[in-house]
């Protein structure tokens, strides 16, 4: 099938009708479509959202923070070593989270133990600190852990992401996003008193919709930390970044640039160099059934040249959810995996797009990972949980059978890789 080009917000996006559409001959040299083998972390609450990664205990293998948004929870998985990696995973109840949509590990209060931050809305609207023990032995101690809510925080609005960051030397924080009214993205300032919570403050950067992603990169090539950001809903949807003004200035309002994928639902975004010139690029997944892909110009202020890749596959899809960039077959070359939402059977929540590897990066073939299991997935990690050197898919199903997968990875039948340079 014929690429098709269609013009959008003065950009020429070149959208690839993907559903197996390769040539025979690249299709039949690929992997097979088979369903990967899936395992299960941990499925005994409800509402499984999300999964963002630490070595928390120093062994060299990554541990996850999870937020159970129906269990009311947040825990802590210690990843078990490659001979138990396929049973659930040792774990811990770090606190009490109503309506929890993100945990992520930070040491706040850099005493070098490793605390969580959850991002709640519903009811709840509060960002909480789980101050983690000290001792490292006591890391699966629920006893040990405190939970506390940041003040500032307190039913301002829906929390739904956040980001630790560091401003120049001394200055320490999360940047954070919500939706909804209220909904912002700003800096949670963390004082020298780290434990003492009322004295956290919260400096606004802007007004936002839904936020989705809150991605830390050097955009502009200025040697700080710049934040990309995919925000959901509202007048101001669509991927923007956010200029860091350097740590003098770390208080003051960052500048907004646009990206792309204006006026459009855009979800989970991730970074990666797919077409290898050496600078990342930027891929965001967008309802119902896209992912687009922004070239870094040469002025990242300016227009982002961006190529548009519908997802379609013959036993059917649910709406876009996440997209996350690596090498699944091995041959080299960076691929894609695209999660969803609304993916009732027989329809698939969880498939991988094969890199082409031509110019245009069209067009790509679509292979099933999770089969017609799970309805709503969440965002995804592609890293090596087993050992055997290839990339293995993390993510989350919140809605299956009414309580959900859990916190699962599907494990790569396709290649043992000698090295994977889009391990993440």
């Amino acid at each position: 099938m014929k690429a098709v080009s269609l013009r959008c917000a003065g950009s020429i996006l070149l959208s690839t009708a993907a559903a197996l559409c390769a040539s025979p001959a690249a299709l039949a040299a690929g992997p097979s479509d088979a369903p990967w083998p899936r395992h299960t972390i941990d499925d005994s609450s409800r509402g499984a959202d999300g999964v963002r990664l630490m070595d928390v205990n120093k062994d060299g293998l990554p541990d996850i923070a999870t937020g159970w948004e129906e269990g009311g929870i947040t825990r802590v998985y210690l990843h078990p070593g490659a001979a138990k990696v396929k049973s659930p995973w040792p774990r811990v109840t770090v606190g009490e989270t109503p309506s929890v949509e993100d945990a992520v590990f930070a040491d706040l209060d850099d005493d070098g133990a490793v605390d969580v931050v959850s991002s709640c809305e519903g009811e709840a609207k509060t960002v909480f600190v789980h101050w983690g023990p000290k001792g490292s032995g006591d890391y699966l101690d629920a006893r040990k852990w405190t939970t506390r809510p940041v003040p500032v925080t307190q039913g301002r609005c829906g929390w739904m992401f956040s980001l630790p960051m560091r401003f120049g030397a001394r200055g320490r924080g999360l940047v954070v996003g919500s939706k909804g009214a209220g909904g912002l993205v700003g800096w949670l300032e963390i004082p020298a008193e780290a434990r003492d919570l009322s004295k956290w403050t919260l400096h606004e950067w802007y007004g936002a919709g839904w936020i989705m992603s809150l991605a830390p990169a050097d955009v502009d090539g200025d040697g700080d930390t710049d934040v990309v950001v995919s925000d959901r809903k509202g007048p101001g949807r669509g991927v923007l970044w956010l200029e860091n003004p350097g740590p003098a200035e770390a208080k003051s309002v960052w500048k907004k640039h646009p990206i792309g994928a204006a006026n459009r639902e855009v979800m989970f975004l991730d970074l990666a160099d797919l077409n290898g010139d050496g600078q990342e690029e930027i891929i965001v997944a967008v309802r119902q059934d896209e992912i687009h892909y922004f070239r870094r110009p040469v002025d990242p202020t300016g227009p982002w040249p961006c190529e548009v890749i519908r997802v379609v596959y013959p036993r059917g899809l649910g709406t876009a959810k996440a997209v996350a960039a690596g090498d699944i077959d091995g041959d080299g070359k960076l691929d894609l995996v695209y999660s969803c939402e609304h993916a009732h059977p027989p329809k698939r929540g969880v498939v991988w797009l094969r890199n082409p590897g031509s110019k245009s990066l069209g067009p790509w073939s679509v292979h099933d990972v999770s089969g017609p299991e799970g309805i709503k997935f969440d965002r995804i990690e592609l890293l090596d949980l087993d050992g055997d050197g290839d990339l293995d898919i993390l993510t989350c199903e919140e809605r299956h059978e009414n309580r959900g997968l859990g916190v699962i990875w599907y494990e790569n039948p396709l290649v043992s890789l000698k090295s994977h340079p889009g391990a993440r």
